[in-house]
C-alpha cells in the first residue's frame, strides 16, 4: 500500500514560549486523530534530545511541524480538503498559520524509516518501553516491555499512553481480568501482563492494529492462551465484563463509548481513559458520573487528560 506522508508547519505570529507551541501541536494532533489515525510525528527545533542517546542523537529539525500518514485510496482527496479546512478554523480561530507538504511513500518505506525516532524510555514508576531493535540494561525494579508498533503506532512516548500505564501501574491488581478498547499497537494490554493481569483481551477496528499487537503479546512472552485480541468497533462484540478496562481513544469516541460501557464492568470495575485534551477534561468526567462512576483520580500531562474512575 502507498502512504501519503502529510507534513503541517505551523507558526504563531507573535508566540515565543514552548507552552503556545505544544497547544498549537496538540489542535493539529487532534485534527489528525479526527480521521481516525493511529499516530502522529511532532518536531519541535527548541527540543533537546532524551538523556542517554548519545552522540548518534538526531539533528534538531528546522522548522515545528506535526506529520502523519493517510493511506493512499479513493478516499484520500476527501480527507485532504477537510483538514485544509479545518486547519483554516484553526488560522481564524487560534491564529495558527499553517503549511502543508505532501510526500508518498511505500508501506515499508513507512515501517523502517521512523525507528530511528524511537528509543527506550521509561513510562510508569516501573515499566520501561523497549523497542525491540534497541539495548537496554534493565534496572532491579523495571518491567521490560518490548513493542515493534509497526503501522499501529503506541509506542509509549505519547503523554496519553504514558499516563495510562501510570494508572495501570496504580489500580491494577494480580489475576484482574483486562480490557484495552483501542488496543493499538497492545503496548497497554502487554505492560498489564506483565503487571500480572489475568484474561487479556484487546479491540481494535483496524485489522492491522489487530494483528500487530497479537505479535507483540506473543514478543513478551505472554501465554496466548490468556490473551484475546479481536477487531470490532469499541466493546460492541465484547460478550463477558472486566476488572479494568482502558480506552486511550479520542473525547469524542470515549463520550460514545460510555453510553454501553457498563457491560463489560463489573461493579466496582476500573475504568480509565485518555486521549482528552484539557478542553474536554469536564465532558468525560460529567458524562462519567452520569453512567455511575466515582471518580478516582484525574492526571493532567503536556495537556493531555488522563481519567479513572470505579463504577458503582
Amino acid at each position: 500500500m502507498k502512504w501519503i506522508k502529510t507534513k503541517v508547519v505551523f507558526e504563531i505570529p507573535g508566540a515565543d514560549n514552548n507552552q503556545d507551541k505544544e497547544l498549537a501541536a496538540d489542535l493539529i494532533s487532534d485534527i489528525f486523530y479526527q480521521f481516525g489515525l493511529q499516530g502522529v510525528e511532532v518536531e519541535n527545533p527548541d527540543m533537546e534530545p532524551e538523556e542517554g542517546w548519545g552522540d548518534d542523537a538526531l539533528e534538531k529539525p528546522d522548522f515545528d511541524s506535526v506529520s502523519a500518514y493517510f493511506p493512499k485510496n479513493e478516499n484520500l482527496e476527501k480527507k485532504l480538503d477537510i483538514l485544509k479546512d479545518r486547519l483554516e478554523h484553526l488560522r481564524n480561530s487560534n491564529k495558527i498559520i499553517t503549511r502543508i507538504f505532501f510526500q508518498e511513500i511505500d508501506e515499508q518505506d513507512w515501517a523502517e524509516s521512523w525507528k530511528e525516532y524511537f528509543w527506550p524510555q521509561k513510562i510508569g514508576k516501573r515499566i520501561v518501553v523497549k523497542p525491540t531493535w534497541r539495548e537496554y540494561l534493565p534496572k532491579p525494579d523495571e518491567i521490560i516491555v518490548e513493542i515493534d508498533p509497526g503501522m499501529a503506532f503506541g509506542t509509549g512516548t505519547h503523554p496519553t499512553t504514558s499516563l495510562c500505564i501510570q494508572m495501570i501501574e496504580k489500580y491494577l491488581h494480580p489475576g484482574d481480568s483486562f480490557l484495552d478498547i483501542g488496543t493499538g499497537s497492545g503496548i497497554l494490554l502487554a505492560g498489564g501482563a506483565k503487571l500480572g493481569a489475568g484474561v487479556l483481551w484487546g479491540v481494535d477496528n483496524d485489522e492491522t492494529a489487530v494483528d500487530i499487537a497479537r505479535k507483540n503479546l506473543k514478543l513478551n512472552n505472554i501465554d496466548p492462551e490468556k490473551f484475546k485480541i479481536i477487531k470490532g468497533n469499541l466493546a460492541d462484540l465484547v460478550n463477558q465484563r472486566f476488572d479494568l478496562v482502558t480506552a486511550n481513544i479520542l473525547s469524542e469516541v470515549i463520550l460514545v463509548l460510555l453510553d454501553s460501557i457498563s457491560k463489560v464492568l463489573n461493579k466496582n470495575s476500573i475504568f480509565i481513559c485518555s486521549g482528552i485534551i484539557v478542553e474536554n477534561r469536564d465532558k468525560v468526567v460529567y458524562k462519567m458520573k452520569s453512567q455511575n462512576f466515582e471518580i478516582l483520580e484525574v492526571k493532567e500531562q503536556d495537556k493531555w487528560v488522563c481519567i479513572t474512575g470505579k463504577k458503582i
